[in-house]
């Protein structure tokens, strides 16, 4: 009998725990939205970015990804992204997907302009930069595929071959 009882108990206390842990996973994932007004803009590729995603201005969250889709004509992504609606984005305002570090998640960095005129819900921002690959990149640069082309477009001639410019004195190999 006391045996059961002992993990009854224990089965309870591990329960109390994870249940500590999902309300710990919740609140600092800040999973939760955000009450604004929903923009949207294109992209050609938004590698690393998934709903849920902070949308930044100057570093600050002003926002978060609400949805990605696929614009059937223009094969581009589509990302709509909710803004505070105490946060007003002027209407020549740029968007781009970038890196939180070198190795750091991705996230979507606003850049307000300077226009007067602001932008309404569900207005598209129209000046965007996607995400760069750095394994493309890197790849590029380690198995040549960096186009080697002078400012005129054409490639480089190939180098002449060095001679020495001291004379060499022949070598005699004695034959047995």
């Amino acid at each position: 009998m006391g045996s059961k009882m002992f993990e009854t108990i224990m089965g309870a206390l591990v329960l109390i725990v994870a249940a500590g842990f999902m309300s710990f996973a919740y609140q600092s994932g800040n999973l939760k939205t955000v009450d604004g007004y929903p923009l949207k803009a294109k992209f050609s590729t938004v590698a690393g970015i998934a709903v849920g995603t902070d949308v930044r201005i100057g570093g600050i969250k002003v926002g978060i990804v609400g949805d990605m889709t696929l614009d059937p004509e223009t094969y581009q992504a589509v990302v709509t992204f909710q803004i505070k609606k105490n946060i007003k984005i002027p209407a020549d305002s740029s968007v781009a997907v970038v890196s939180d570090g070198l190795l750091g998640s991705k996230y979507i960095k606003l850049e307000p302009g300077a226009d007067d005129k602001m932008l309404a819900s569900g207005e598209m921002i129209p000046h965007t930069q996607s995400s760069v690959n750095l394994e493309e990149l890197i790849g590029k640069m380690a198995f040549g595929g960096v186009d080697k082309k002078d400012s005129s477009g054409k490639a480089p001639a190939p180098a002449a071959p060095v001679t020495p410019s001291v004379p060499v004195a022949p070598v005699s190999v004695p034959h047995s």
